[in-house]
């Protein structure tokens, strides 16, 4: 583990500040004026990379420090559990027990649990974890019927009324105003909405945007509640406040009232939610409404290199738009790194393949796989390099896939642990086992961990890799904390499983960039850079195309060191070179001019089937071609371009002999699978895969493996139950069993 990533799960503070001005130290000029206004509205513009949570974890430790803040009158916002959870390690480290850091769902839920009975009556509804069920449920009893997209969609446009605060009747007025794309008839939509809500009250169950509203109903009803809660609260804090929908707005303000000791962060370039409702325009109008406000900037960027910085800089200067006018120019801090590296290949899996291959080289050359993330434009382009690495031999972890504390090894490893520090030095296996890392060892190898990884990169290894997560977690611990116990590191299991902030797993992070947010690596490989993709096909209108270009400038700068941007001529070998990089490189990849307008850049492409790279520098990388068989129509012969197609392996339009039997009960099968993970059917295997199972009926391994998205990550965790149910075999309790 890189001692970047140890600072971010244990900052590295040997001992407490031994006073306020002890806080201070170590701050840069801006950091330090940011953590010394403590009174009235502040706001801070804070590029990314530039130690804006240093800088506000600084401020309330240093209020608090100083006497000037109250540690419980402190309520400090953030949008994820995992930033909230690290905002208050980092408190812990700097004296500041007891400040309240958590996400404006979590505050708000915590405060609706304690207030509804006073205010309402009774326990709070039961608050459902998923609503697209009850979604589909509202449409079955409107006679409606929605595939699956259309279902996800409608969800989508469900929960973007509801943080924006539109009522059924409203919708298609204030979609239309918004330029939202309705997925059906924007009546329909509205029909579906009110049908949702009058299902949720007969169900008497709330949704996750219901704790917001209802929160904000009984702040605005209830004058006493309200005076309760800010007689609480007193100085706010707000990170990530571009990110701020209408609806948390306005439960900030109610919060407030007419105060104003109110501290927000932000920095609307890295604006990229819109969809859900999120808009920059309560950061860039702060000041408007806050006329005496202190504003600073943190432009110095400690991440990333200097050549990361002028890459993303560029971007920016290109961009148009509010938020492009509000720009902030990054200043390197660090020393000079190798230039960004660009290259094209013929279609996509020749580029997965390249981007594991140079994995491949960047761990061998002793890289920490934990320190290389693959990132993407979309969750489906994940399939193709999950493939490609497990090919290549090199471990990887989905981001946003199944939560690390649900992990059936994590929770079984969990009891071990508890277990073994309730027993205190009386467990046999602790005897003679002093230091923390090495107890956690102990217990966990009877778990299945061992020193040495397991071959291979399918559920073996997986689970590998979250008990040696765990072991590291238990280093860095003893390392940030000398003589900590096996009992103080189950409690940090606790706290960062409450929180869901999970410990860093030894291997290659494949997410896509909205899931990057808030995270860095030493290298990045940024794949897909390509017109249809950056920006994605349906971003058309200037706006779209805006917050597109911020996407890739936030996935640019989670690079520290190395960054890798690629692209492919073709979706699949053989197909036409129709596709070009994005216009988004035009002018600052070398050769090319910028884009004038919104046209599409230049290809600045080769035609044939070889790789080509291109340093920074201009420096040529030594082309190697990859020699591909094409896929053929198992029926016709025709040669697939077509994804879908070379799934089946057969032409759209060719007969199908699929087992149709078959086919539906291997999807009953996978329901019952990605009910069990947590992840979305598609997860397991797509519709595609199933009809190529169904249609192939393999009667053994090698078989299955033949067939295209079978991974063999997927091949060792599902294949045995596959085959089985090829072979009419009834699995007992997952389908059809008691």
């Amino acid at each position: 583990m890189t001692a970047a990533t140890h600072s971010t799960l244990f900052p590295q503070v040997p001992d407490v500040p031994d006073s306020a001005d002890a806080v201070l130290e170590g701050l840069d000029p801006e950091q330090r004026e940011v953590a010394t206004a403590l009174r009235g509205p502040v706001c801070v513009l804070a590029g990314a990379g530039t130690g804006k949570t240093r800088a506000i974890t600084h401020r309330i430790a240093y209020g608090v420090r100083a006497g000037i803040l109250q540690p419980a009158s402190v309520l400090a916002v953030t949008f994820t559990n995992r930033a909230a959870g690290e905002m208050r390690g980092r408190l812990r480290q700097l004296g500041a027990q007891g400040v309240q850091a958590r996400t404006f769902h979590s505050a708000a839920l915590r405060q609706l649990q304690y207030f509804w009975p006073k205010a309402v009556g009774g326990s709070l509804p039961r608050l459902v974890d998923r609503k697209i069920q009850l979604v589909a449920d509202a449409a079955a009893g409107l006679g409606t019927r929605l595939d699956r997209g259309e279902l996800r969609d409608v969800t989508a446009e469900i929960e973007w009324c509801k943080v924006t605060q539109t009522i059924p009747a409203d919708y298609p007025y204030a979609a239309a105003k918004a330029g939202r794309e309705a997925p059906r008839d924007p009546t329909e939509i509205a029909h579906l909405y009110a049908a949702y809500e009058d299902l949720k009250r007969d169900r008497a169950v709330i949704d996750f945007e219901d704790v917001l509203l209802l929160t904000v109903a009984i702040l605005q009803d209830r004058q006493d509640i309200a005076e309760q809660i800010r007689a609480q609260y007193q100085h706010f804090v707000v990170d990530e406040y571009q990110d701020v929908s209408p609806l948390q707005q306005r439960l900030l303000e109610l919060w407030l009232g007419d105060r104003d000791d109110l501290c927000v962060v932000g920095d609307a370039s890295q604006t990229i939610y819109s969809f859900t409702g999120a808009t920059p325009d309560h950061l860039l109008d702060f000041r408007t409404r806050h006329p005496g406000a202190t504003v600073v900037k943190l432009v110095r960027d400690y991440r990333s290199t200097p050549q990361v910085v002028r890459l993303a800089n560029g971007l920016l200067a290109q961009a148009h738009g509010r938020a492009a006018d509000h720009r902030l120019e990054l200043v390197s801090q660090r020393p000079l790194g190798p230039d960004p590296v660009y290259t094209e290949y013929t279609d996509e899996p020749a580029e997965a393949e390249g981007a594991a291959r140079r994995i491949r080289e960047l761990i061998d050359a002793g890289v920490p796989a934990a320190e290389i993330a693959v990132l993407f434009r979309t969750n489906s382009q994940s399939e193709t390099y999950e493939q490609a690495l497990a090919d290549a031999g090199v471990p990887y972890q989905l981001r946003g896939a199944e939560r690390f504390f649900d992990r059936p090894e994590v929770r079984k490893a969990g009891l071990a642990l508890r277990g073994a520090a309730r027993f205190g030095g009386n467990d046999s296996l602790l005897d003679d086992v002093v230091d923390l890392p090495s107890q956690v060892r102990a217990v966990l190898s009877g778990e299945g961990w061992t020193t040495r990884p397991p071959a291979g990169s399918g559920a073996v290894r997986e689970r590998w890799e979250s008990l040696a997560a765990l072991v590291n977690l238990a280093q860095d611990l003893a390392a940030a904390r000398p003589g900590a116990t096996l009992a103080d590191f189950v409690a940090e299991l606790d706290e960062r499983a409450g929180a869901q902030h999970a410990p860093t797993v030894q291997g290659v992070t494949l997410a896509s960039l909205h899931a990057a947010k808030g995270l860095e690596w030493d290298v990045v490989f940024l794949v897909g850079v390509a017109e249809g993709m950056l920006p994605i096909t349906y971003a058309r209108t200037d706006e779209q195309i805006e917050e597109e270009r911020r996407l890739l400038y936030v996935g640019v700068t989670r690079a520290r060191e190395r960054l890798h941007l690629s692209w492919s001529l073709s979706r699949s070998p053989g197909g036409r070179h129709s596709r070009r990089p994005s216009r988004f490189l035009d002018g600052l990849r070398p050769g090319t001019t910028p884009t004038v307008g919104r046209g599409a850049g230049a290809a600045g492409g080769v035609a044939g089937g070889v790789e080509r790279g291109i340093r920074g520098s201009g420096t040529p990388v030594v082309p190697r071609r990859t020699q591909r068989t094409p896929a053929r129509c198992r029926v016709c012969g025709r040669t697939l371009t077509d994804a879908g197609e070379m799934k089946l392996m057969r032409c759209e339009d060719c007969p199908s002999d699929m087992d149709e039997g078959l086919y539906e009960r291997l999807r009953e099968w996978r329901a019952v699978q990605a009910a069990d993970s947590g992840q979305p059917d598609f997860c397991v295997f797509t519709d595609r895969t199933l009809m190529a199972i169904a249609e192939a009926r393999p009667d053994s391994a090698a078989e299955l493996s033949r067939i295209p998205g079978v991974l063999s990550r997927k091949l060792r965790s599902y294949g045995a139950d596959v085959l089985a149910i090829c072979a009419g075999q009834e699995l007992h309790g997952e389908i059809g069993g008691d």
